[in-house]
């Protein structure tokens, strides 16, 4: 009994012991300059406000067709998740049963409701940086075959 006591105080230490030498091997290998240090705790992500100008930064520079996305690149990156399938009741794409009672009641309004949310669809479709002919041009993009 006094033997298996032993053996169970030498296990523990040996782990301790392990612990600490591959800590202390660790600290070494770290880099700790202060350039290191700050990318190692950069921030993630940037806060954009309402106005911005730098908002546009966001958008891909392959999706820019001077200055603006056309409607199928502004569909696919923030439209089709909903419009695809008719999520919520969405409008489908290219579905003119879905478009006919929303087109009549023009494309002002389709825009309106597109830019400012209505019903189930949150303003802008969610493409905060999306500029209002870039909404247009996806909803363009939606109905084209109708």
């Amino acid at each position: 009994m006094k033997f298996l006591n032993q053996i169970k105080w030498k296990q523990v230490l040996a782990v301790f012991a392990g612990v600490a030498i591959a800590g202390s091997v660790m600290a070494v290998s770290v880099d700790m300059s202060r350039e290191a240090i700050a990318d190692r705790i950069k921030p993630s992500a940037k806060v954009r406000l309402a106005g911005d100008e730098t908002a546009q930064a966001n958008s891909s520079p392959a999706a820019m067709q001077e200055g603006s996305r056309s409607g199928e690149a502004v569909y696919n990156q923030a439209c089709a998740a909903c419009h695809a399938g008719g999520v919520l009741n969405a409008p489908r794409t290219g579905n003119a049963e879905d478009w006919e009672p929303r087109i009549a009641k023009g494309m002002d309004t389709l825009l309106e409701h597109s830019i400012n949310g209505f019903n189930a669809m949150p303003p802008r479709g969610t493409c905060m940086n999306c500029s209002d002919d870039e909404i247009l041009a996806a909803i363009e993009y939606m109905i084209e075959d109708i």
